[in-house]
C-alpha cells in the first residue's frame, strides 16, 4: 500500500520541479562556487595554453633556442597544478555544502509535516531519499561547473586547432555531429532508467526498514523465508532497471569508444601529411594532437552527464517530499488559562473515508477525560488534534479559546505534553530522555517525574542510573512506556495527552500510574485513550467514539448501562490499537513533535 501511495504522489512532481530544486541549491552556494569557478577558469586557460607552449618548447629545442620556451612551459604547468589543487579543495567544500543544505532542508521540512503527510512515504523510503538522493543531487553544482569548463575547453581547443592548422580542424569537425547525436541519445535513454532504478531502490529500503522494526514478530512467527521474499520483491524491478542501464551504456559506450579514435587518427593523418609536406613544424604536430584531444573532451564527459541524469531523478524524489504541505506555524501566544479544550465541527479524512466526522466536543479544564471506542473509532486522531500534531480538514481545535492553528509552536509545545504507546527516547542518557525538549530542567525535577511515573526505582537499579544511555538501556516495553510517561509529566503542561500510553503496563503498575493521573495531576487537563474499564472508571468523564462520531458521553458508571459500551471492554484491551486509526498514528510516523 505505501508503494502505491508513493507512486501516486510521484506523478505530481515533474523533472522541471527537480531542476528548480537543483538551481536553488546552486544559488545558495555562490561563495565556494565562485572560488571553484575561478580555479577552474584558470586551469582551463592553462590547459588551452599548454599545447602551444609545448609546441614552442619543442621547436625551440630543435632550433637550439629552447630555454625561454621551456621556462614558459614550466610556468604553465605550475599554474595548472595550483589551479587544480585549489579547484579540488573548493569543489569538495561545494559538494559537501550542497549535500548538507539539501539534507537540512529535507529534514527541517519533514519535521514540520503533520502526522498524515509524514506517513505518505515509509520510513525506509524517506531514509533512502535523505541519504542517497541528497548525495547524488549535491554533486550537481560542481558537475555542471566542470561540464561548462569542459565545453569552454573543448570550444577553445577546436578554435586553436583551426588556428594551428585549418585542414586538421576541418577533419576534426567532420566527426563531431555524429558524436553529438550518439551522446544525446545515450543521456536521454538513461535518464528514464535512472528514475526506475532509484524508485525500486527506495521501495526495497522501505520494506527492509519495516521488517527490521518487526524482527521479533518475524522470528516468533517463523516467517523469515516469506519475509525475505517480500522484502526482495522489488529486486525484480531493480534488476530490470539495472540491466536496462547496462544495455544502454554498452550500446552508447562502444559507439563513442570507436568514434573518438577514428576522429583523432583522421586529424593526425592530416597533420602528419602537413609535416611531411613542410607545411607544419614537428612542434605544431604535437599542438594539433593536444588540441584534438581537448576537442573530444566533451564526449568524454559522458560519465558526468550520466551523473547529472541520475541527480535530476534524485532531485525529483527529494522534491516529492518538499512539496508535501507542512503545518503552517502560528505566531500568536497562547493566553493564560486552565486548559479548556474544544473541538468545533472537526472533520478529518484519509483516503476518502472519515476518521472524524463533524466532531463538537468541549472538555472542561482540569478534568480527566477517557477516550474509548472500537478499532478505527478515531481515538488517536482526536488525541493528535489536541496538540496540533495533525490539522483537521474542516473545523477548529481551541485551547483556552485560542485556535491551535494560530498558536506559535514554542507556546504550544510548552502547553501540551504527549505520552505515546511506543515512546522513542531521544536525548542521550535516561535523564536527558525524560527532560527532552526542556534541557534546563534540573535532575531533581527529572527524578520527581520518574517517581510519579513509577520508574525511578527501575532507573536507580541500573549500574549507571540516570546516566544510562537510552539507546542501550536494558528495559522492558512497560518500563520504556513509563519513561515516556515521565517525559510527559516533567513538562507540567496545562494539557497532557496519553495516546494509549499505559497499554504495556501490568495491572498493578497501571493502577499506580492511573492514581497519579487522577490525583497527582489534579488541576491539569488530561486526555487519555483507555482500553481498560478500570482506567475509564477513574476518569471524570468518558467520551465514547464510534465510526468517527461521538456515540456517548458521560461517566463510566452511566455509560455502563449500555450493552454496546460494555462490549468494548468485554474483549479486553485492544492489543494493536485502532487498526484503521491508532496503529497508523504512532510517534515514529509523527516527527512534528516527539
Amino acid at each position: 500500500m505505501p508503494d502505491q501511495a508513493s507512486d501516486s504522489h510521484a506523478g505530481q512532481v515533474t523533472r522541471r520541479d527537480g531542476d528548480r530544486l537543483l538551481a536553488a541549491t546552486a544559488r545558495g552556494l555562490w561563495a565556494p562556487l565562485a572560488v571553484t569557478a575561478a580555479a577552474v577558469a584558470l586551469s582551463t586557460a592553462a590547459a588551452l595554453a599548454l599545447p602551444a607552449a609545448l609546441a614552442t618548447a619543442v621547436d625551440g629545442v630543435v632550433s637550439g633556442e629552447g630555454a625561454r620556451a621551456a621556462g614558459f612551459l614550466a610556468l604553465v604547468l605550475a599554474v595548472a597544478t595550483c589551479a587544480d589543487l585549489i579547484g579540488a579543495l573548493a569543489g569538495a567544500v561545494t559538494t559537501a555544502s550542497a549535500t548538507a543544505s539539501l539534507r537540512l532542508r529535507f529534514t527541517s521540512h519533514l519535521l514540520r509535516l503533520d502526522a498524515a503527510a509524514a506517513r505518505r512515504l515509509p520510513a525506509g523510503e524517506l531514509a533512502n531519499r535523505l541519504v542517497s538522493n541528497t548525495a547524488s543531487a549535491g554533486r550537481v553544482p560542481l558537475t555542471l561547473l566542470y561540464t561548462a569548463a569542459e565545453i569552454i575547453s573543448t570550444s577553445g581547443g577546436i578554435v586553436m586547432l583551426l588556428v594551428t592548422d585549418w585542414r586538421s580542424g576541418i577533419a576534426f569537425l567532420v566527426g563531431i555531429p555524429v558524436a553529438l547525436v550518439i551522446v544525446r541519445l545515450f543521456v536521454t535513454r538513461l535518464s528514464g532508467v535512472y528514475e526506475r532504478y532509484q524508485s525500486a531502490h527506495g521501495r526495497l529500503a522501505a520494506r527492509l526498514t519495516d521488517t527490521l522494526a518487526g524482527i521479533r514478530t518475524v522470528r516468533a512467527s517463523g516467517t523469515a523465508d516469506r519475509e525475505i521474499t517480500r522484502v526482495l520483491r522489488p529486486l525484480t524491478d531493480l534488476s530490470d532497471a539495472g540491466h536496462a542501464m547496462w544495455r544502454a551504456q554498452a550500446r552508447g559506450v562502444w559507439q563513442i569508444t570507436l568514434l573518438l579514435p577514428v576522429i583523432e587518427v583522421l586529424v593526425l593523418i592530416v597533420a602528419g601529411l602537413g609535416v611531411t609536406d613542410g607545411r607544419l613544424q614537428p612542434g605544431q604536430l604535437l599542438a594539433v594532437a593536444g588540441y584534438a584531444a581537448m576537442g573530444v573532451g566533451f564526449i568524454e564527459q559522458v560519465d558526468a552527464l550520466l551523473g547529472v541524469a541520475e541527480a535530476r531523478a534524485a532531485a525529483r524524489r527529494i522534491q516529492e517530499v518538499l512539496v508535501l504541505p507542512p503545518l503552517v506555524p502560528g505566531t500568536r501566544p497562547l493566553p493564560d488559562g486552565p486548559g479548556a479544550l474544544s473541538f468545533r465541527g472537526v472533520t478529518v479524512t484519509r483516503e476518502g473515508s472519515h476518521l472524524l466526522d463533524a466532531i463538537d466536543l468541549d472538555i472542561a479544564p482540569g478534568v480527566l477525560t477517557a477516550l474509548v471506542g472500537p478499532s478505527g473509532a478515531g481515538k488517536s486522531t482526536l488525541a493528535m488534534l489536541a496538540g496540533r500534531l495533525l490539522d483537521p480538514e474542516r473545523g477548529q481545535v481551541l485551547l483556552d479559546g485560542r485556535d491551535l492553528a494560530d498558536v506559535a509552536p514554542e507556546a504550544l509545545s510548552g502547553a501540551v505534553a504527549y505520552a505515546f504507546e511506543r515512546p522513542v527516547l531521544l536525548g542521550g542518557d535516561l535523564a536527558s530522555a525524560i527532560a527532552y525538549g526542556r534541557p534546563a530542567l534540573d535532575r531533581d525535577s527529572v527524578r520527581e517525574a520518574a517517581r510519579a511515573a513509577h520508574v525511578d526505582d527501575v532507573i536507580r537499579r541500573l549500574p549507571e542510573g540516570y546516566d544510562t544511555p537510552a539507546a542501550t538501556a536494558p528495559l522492558s516495553g512497560g518500563e520504556f512506556q513509563r519513561l515516556g510517561l515521565a517525559r510527559a509529566m516533567v513538562r507540567r503542561a496545562r494539557l497532557t495527552v496519553l495516546d494509549d500510553a499505559t497499554s504495556s503496563l501490568d495491572t498493578a503498575t497501571e493502577a499506580q500510574v492511573t492514581r497519579t493521573l487522577v490525583e497527582g495531576m489534579r488541576g491539569t487537563t488530561r486526555l487519555v485513550i483507555a482500553h481498560r474499564a478500570a482506567t475509564a472508571a477513574r476518569a471524570d468523564q468518558v467520551v465514547w467514539l464510534d465510526g468517527g462520531r461521538i456515540r456517548g458521553r458521560g461517566t463510566h458508571r452511566a455509560l455502563w448501562q449500555d450493552l454496546a459500551y460494555r462490549a468494548l471492554f468485554a474483549i479486553g484491551p485492544d492489543p494493536g490499537g485502532d487498526a484503521g486509526d491508532d496503529s497508523s498514528w504512532s510517534e515514529e510516523s509523527c516527527p512534528a513533535r516527539l
